[in-house]
């Protein structure tokens, strides 16, 4: 038998969660073909890659991402493809690429969602989600991608930023929207029901768009409604519509908001466990950090945006708007808002982007450093800027406990993401979230074994987003692939300086193709569209 590729002296780790063994594995036309514990004589390979003696796994599965523009500016995707991660879900957040047909609407979503997806300089050619897939095949990507579409972007291509309940006929074309996304290939529903405008649904508008995915058995996955004060009633929420339709829920970056909320993972996790007790396919995933990373328009009152950008930044430059901005903040005068900047205390909320070169050195600095730089209210602070950057600014917000992270690291029902935004100076997930869950959690702490985190990047994903080709080592399986050394895996990307490659990763392969060797990528582009 001729090979592709044939990787010899590895330790696979296969994905499963079982234990190591040491054998070969054979490659051919982008499929596993040949997985053996003994070396076959017969085998021959175009390629012979000598593992020796380090790690051999399934490509990692990044189930929160925000390259949906990005892979437009940089295809090759370094910080993402030199941590191992093969494949990419996009569309998150309630936040999707597409479907926009109507006049103007990409430009104003674009606008809407510059501090979550950054901007291209490529044209907005589509309006389906099957054409947003083309546009990314037609310009090649490293890693393989797959995208949700956003209940955001469907209620904004309906709606507007129209905060009220939709018409009957309003929720009929939502609906076929829903139904024309499955049909096109997206993997699920996404939402963020603490960001604007997906937080003006109510729970009845949910559920009849949920719905629509029980047919294609596709996940609706949630940033669920208060990670802070309300979780327990956001959970509940959550917990009901899949019970009443049906569908598998998977849990966006599963943490504790907060210290009122701190120490009180055995309580979410039991939520978790009682709704799969209740038939309820429930799973989550997690960044490995204490830091969240959003757009600072987050923190301003919903009524803001109502009425789409060009009015929010109106308001933000107009004196008797940005009063009442100010009270409903400081004041907490909006029941059920969370009000993140006052909630976290405005030293947590730290400038990570900006779009122009005017207000590049507030990078790196927290809102109330700003406001005092400013001789300022933080809260007037965060007007300014917003107005000054046409909302384009990104932030990390520091409100989660380090112990909360380590309790929801260790359930089998969580796997790893980067939920990481470009630019700037971000969050270190952009660059270090798998392999600080490798090198810190797993070998130096001993959290969970090295082949249960193997399994939290790559099988448990792969099952939760429907992906039946990803995630383990199997004859018939994609060959994406990860060769790392565990005793030197590592990220030290920090805060204060994010923008750092990991270390111990060695190759990484998407369909066979080598797209990093020896830690450096290759400028290859084999990934493909992941369409179900």
């Amino acid at each position: 038998m001729s090979l592709d590729t044939l990787f010899v002296g590895a330790r696979v780790v296969d994905g499963t969660g079982a234990p190591w063994y040491r054998g070969s594995v054979g490659v051919e036309d982008g499929e596993i073909t040949v997985v053996e514990q003994r070396p076959d004589p017969d085998l021959d390979a175009a390629e012979r890659v000598d593992v020796d003696g380090y790690v051999l796994c399934p490509g990692f599965i990044d189930t929160h991402s925000h390259s949906d523009l990005r892979l437009f500016e940089d295809p090759t995707l370094a910080p993402k493809t030199r941590q191992g991660i093969t494949t990419e879900v996009l569309g998150q957040d309630g936040f999707s690429m597409a479907p926009l047909y109507r006049d103007g609407a990409a430009e104003d979503w674009a606008e809407q969602l510059s501090g979550l997806a950054g901007t291209t300089d490529r044209e907005w050619t589509w309006g389906s989600v099957g054409a947003y897939l083309d546009a990314i095949e037609d310009d090649g990507v490293a890693p393989n991608v797959g995208t949700l579409v956003g209940q955001g972007t469907i209620r904004f291509e309906v709606m507007g930023m129209a905060d009220r309940e939709p018409t009957d006929d309003e929720l009929a074309e939502m609906r076929d929207l829903v139904r024309e996304s499955m049909d096109a290939g997206a993997l699920g529903l996404s939402t963020a029901l603490v960001i604007t405008p997906c937080s003006y649904a109510d729970t009845a508008e949910l559920r009849e768009l949920v719905a629509e995915l029980e047919p294609y058995g596709r996940p609706f996955v949630a940033h669920i409604r208060s990670e802070r004060a309300g979780i327990w009633e956001a959970l509940d929420e959550f917990v009901d519509v899949g019970s009443e339709t049906g569908v598998p829920l998977h849990l966006s970056h599963f943490k504790l908001g907060g210290p009122p909320q701190h120490g009180k993972t055995d309580r979410a996790l039991a939520l978790v466990e009682a709704a799969r007790e209740r038939g309820v396919d429930f799973t989550a995933d997690q960044y490995p950090y204490t830091a969240s990373s959003t757009l600072l328009s987050y923190v301003l009152p919903p009524w803001v945006h109502a009425e789409g950008p060009e009015q929010a930044i109106a308001y933000l430059r107009d004196e008797d708007a940005r009063e009442r901005i100010r009270k409903d903040v400081e004041e907490y005068r909006i029941e059920g808002w969370d009000n993140p900047g006052a909630y976290s205390g405005w030293d947590n909320v730290v400038v990570t982007n900006v779009q122009s070169t005017a207000n590049e050195d507030l990078q790196g600095l927290s809102i109330a450093e700003i406001a005092t730089k400013w001789d300022t209210n933080p809260v007037y602070a965060v007007c300014d800027l917003l107005a000054e950057e046409e909302m384009g600014v990104s932030i990390l917000n520091h409100f989660i406990a380090e112990d909360d992270v380590r309790a929801i690291l260790q359930s089998e029902r969580v796997n790893v993401i980067t939920d990481g935004l470009f630019g700037g100076k971000p969050h270190p997930r952009v660059y270090g979230s798998f392999p600080k869950v490798l090198g810190t959690y797993a070998r130096d702490e001993n959290l969970l074994s090295l082949e249960m985190a193997v399994r939290k990047m790559t099988s448990l994903p792969a099952r939760s987003m429907g992906l039946p080709r990803k995630g383990l080592i199997r004859p018939g399986m994609d060959a994406d692939l990860v060769v790392f050394d565990p005793e030197a895996v590592g990220s030290p990307a920090t805060y204060e300086d994010p923008k750092q490659h990991p270390r111990g990763i060695y190759d990484v392969f998407v369909d066979g193709t080598a797209v990093v060797r020896d830690g450096e990528t290759t400028g290859a582009t084999p990934g493909e569209t992941i369409r179900t």
